[in-house]
């Protein structure tokens, strides 16, 4: 039995959303967040020492990292479904959505949500800030301009996988310039296995 380690508010609901899209069995455990600092209990090292989630843990693996994850599930309990035949050219493609979600495009998101709380003292990093997402968000926009999904017209591990940057995005209201992102958050989550990930996970603050 697969157990997740379920820190609310966080990357590893996409895990759950991976895991009912597969139909696969698991276990959670949760962990939830500090009111005041929004960090993770220190339960949460003893599973992962840098008190990160998600964690997940199968059989004799624990395993860490969204993207690695998403790559374990789909390969030891998918089979054949959400990749592309890795034989191919649309594969490579797959595999480089995996990478650019958190190498990439989270960064910018980051910097935006931290540095806007700084007020005047991080108004000269915005301008930077703001170039950075436009050119990211831009370029997602834009991959999604005639698909549904970011490999074509089926769900792929790489739209779980940036989810959470269509997610974020959009909570912290960027996407009006970005209607294809727009339309395409409207889509996975008008999913039902998505939806059923929100009820198991609870508290995502993400999902409207």
């Amino acid at each position: 039995m697969i157990t997740v380690h379920h820190l609310n508010n966080s990357r590893s609901q996409r895990i759950l959303w991976l895991l009912e899209e597969l139909d696969v069995p698991y276990e959670l455990k949760r962990y939830q967040r500090d009111p005041k600092t929004q960090l993770a209990p220190p339960e949460l090292k003893a599973i992962n020492p840098l008190g990160k989630s998600p964690v997940i843990q199968d059989g004799p693996h624990t395993l860490i990292e969204s993207g690695a994850i998403i790559d374990y599930l789909i390969r030891r309990h998918g089979d054949g479904r959400l990749q592309p035949d890795p034989a191919t050219a649309t594969y490579d493609e797959y595999v480089q959505w995996l990478h650019f979600a958190e190498g990439s495009a989270m960064l910018p998101l980051m910097l935006n949500l931290y540095v806007s709380r700084l007020g005047e003292a991080g108004a000269p990093l915005q301008p930077r800030i703001q170039s950075e997402l436009a050119n990211y968000l831009g370029y997602l926009n834009q991959a999604l301009s005639q698909v549904d999904f970011l490999l074509g017209d089926e769900l792929s591990g790489a739209d779980i996988q940036m989810s959470f940057i269509g997610e974020i995005a959009r909570k912290q209201g960027l996407l009006g310039p970005y209607p294809h992102v727009e339309s395409w958050v409207g889509r996975f989550q008008a999913r039902s296995a998505y939806q059923a990930a929100v009820k198991v996970g609870g508290d995502y603050s993400y999902a409207s």
